[in-house]
C-alpha cells in the first residue's frame, strides 16, 4: 500500500533555448537581407548658405565662375574674365600649370549650380596639377 500511495515526482518544465536562437538568428537575418539601406546622397535636401565662412581672403589671381545654367567664365586679376568651354577650360588649366603650378584659383559657383558642372571643373583643376582651388561663398 506504501508504493501507491507514494507521490509521484513530477519533472520539473524545461525550456529548450537552442530552436529559440535558431529561430530568433533567422528573423535577424531576414531583417538585413530585406533592409533597403538609403545613402544620404538619395535624400531631398537643399544645403543652407554659410554663414561662419569669414571673409574671403583669397590671394590668388585665377578665377573661374560658373553660372546658374552652367556656363564657365575664366579670368585673372588682370584680365576681365571671358566666357569659355570645357575643353577651353582643360587647356587653360594646362597652360596655368605650366606657368605657376602653386597657382591658387577661386571657383565662384553660383548657388543652384548644376552639381555636375562644379565637379567638372574641381576635377579639371585636379587632373592639371592645381590642387590649390577654392569656392567661394557668401
Amino acid at each position: 500500500m506504501s508504493q501507491g500511495l507514494q507521490m509521484r515526482r513530477r519533472r520539473r518544465p524545461e525550456l529548450n533555448l537552442v530552436p529559440l536562437i535558431d529561430v530568433l538568428v533567422m528573423l535577424v537575418f531576414f531583417a538585413f537581407v530585406t533592409m533597403q539601406f538609403r545613402s544620404p546622397g538619395t535624400l531631398n535636401i537643399t544645403l543652407p548658405r554659410v554663414d561662419t565662412a569669414g571673409k574671403n581672403a583669397f590671394a590668388g589671381s585665377i578665377i573661374l565662375a560658373i553660372s546658374d545654367k552652367g556656363t564657365l567664365s575664366f579670368g585673372t586679376d588682370s584680365v576681365p574674365p571671358r566666357v569659355i568651354t570645357n575643353d577651353e577650360l582643360v587647356s587653360l588649366l594646362a597652360q596655368v600649370r605650366e606657368a605657376n603650378r602653386d597657382m591658387p584659383v577661386l571657383i565662384r559657383a553660383d548657388e543652384t549650380t548644376p552639381l555636375k558642372t562644379l565637379a567638372f571643373v574641381m576635377d579639371s583643376c585636379r587632373k592639371a596639377g592645381l590642387s590649390k582651388f577654392s569656392l567661394q561663398s557668401r
